[in-house]
């Protein structure tokens, strides 16, 4: 597949930070930029509230639990839906006033199977081809090559009603890429899959952000996957935004330290807490809480003193998972920190 081609006046760029008169140096168009989003619907209910956030250029995760707002603020991406209030760009377009045009420039593969079961693949991606734009040739020449980038070409002309799971989520990403899109909006794109279906999907989505250049925003409620391959993340919990960073910041390293022994868990945990550590049990390994520059000549004593085979020491990284659940709680970080 080819890098996409910017169109000839490229896309809008957003504007200049607050309080300059320009665009300061590596200063980087947003490809989303929302405004005090909200979206309601009858009966109540709020699926956006006042949401603001900025994405730039790269591979974004947009996480939250079932009902958190993920696939309404796709839609409301992508024209398809007019918020109740508030502002929304993509790709320097207004999703109020621009709709058509943004879905020319995006790619969207949807959560649920809305693939039609007696037509082939190359018929299907073909047509989605032929609908955004290109000419009857080229259209099959880019379903072929979308489908061989997501390892269907082989069993292109298989009906899609004869596919497994796996398979169909192949077809619904090849469909999203054969119209060239600047951006790509996958919502809940491993759903359904087993662990190896979801890490093949995972590393297609990687490579697709890498290899050509594409900018995605991927939808999951799935905390691991999206740390395994994302540069941003966008934290949203019942359509109010609970943080938006970069993947580094998410995962910075914390004050504990990470003991990991091939044997003697039990022990080397008894020895600790008789030194005053607090160990915590973890996996198969033990947590410490760094609580002066003694700590870890305190842990490597006890490991040397008991003669157990260390096999890791290292101060631990944060998962993604424990930042979601203290940024909803803010009282679970300082729990954290005192046990």
């Amino acid at each position: 597949m080819t890098t996409p081609v910017p169109l000839e006046s490229g896309p809008p760029q957003a504007g200049p930070p607050p309080g300059g008169t320009g665009p300061g140096p590596g200063f980087v168009a947003a490809v989303i930029e929302t405004s005090a989003l909200t979206q309601r619907y009858p009966g109540a209910v709020t699926a956006l509230d006042q949401l603001s956030v900025r994405v730039g250029p790269g591979i974004t995760g947009l996480v939250g639990a079932n009902g958190a707002g993920k696939s309404t603020l796709i839609k409301i991406l992508l024209g398809l839906l007019t918020p109740t209030s508030g502002r929304v760009a993509v790709l320097g377009l207004d999703c109020a006033r621009d709709g058509e045009r943004i879905r020319a420039r995006c790619g969207y593969m949807p959560e649920h199977d809305c693939l039609p079961p007696d037509v082939t693949a190359t018929e299907f991606v073909t047509h989605l081809g032929r609908m955004s734009g290109l000419p009857p040739t080229a259209a099959k020449e880019r379903a072929a090559e979308s489908l061989r980038h997501v390892g269907l070409y082989e069993e292109r002309y298989r009906q899609i009603g004869t596919y497994s799971t796996g398979m169909k989520q192949r077809v619904k990403l090849a469909q999203a890429l054969v119209g060239d899109p600047q951006l790509l909006l996958l919502d809940e794109p491993t759903i359904g899959l087993d662990p190896a279906g979801r890490a093949a999907m995972l590393d297609l989505v990687s490579r697709i952000g890498t290899e050509f250049g594409i900018s995605i925003l991927v939808s999951s409620h799935l905390l691991g996957e999206i740390e395994q391959i994302c540069d941003h993340l966008v934290v949203i919990d019942s359509g109010r935004l609970l943080r938006s960073d970069s993947m580094t910041s998410f995962t910075q390293v914390s004050q504990v330290l990470l003991i990991e022994v091939d044997e003697g868990t039990a022990e080397l945990e008894a020895e600790l807490a008789a030194r005053g550590l607090r160990p915590r049990p973890q996996e198969r390994a033990l947590l410490v809480q760094i609580v002066s520059a003694e700590t870890c000549d305190l842990v490597r004593d006890a490991v040397a003193d008991l003669g157990l085979p260390l096999n890791r020491l290292e101060q631990r990284r944060r998962r993604v998972e424990e930042l979601f659940r203290d940024d909803a709680d803010p009282s679970a970080a300082e729990k954290e920190g005192a046990a």
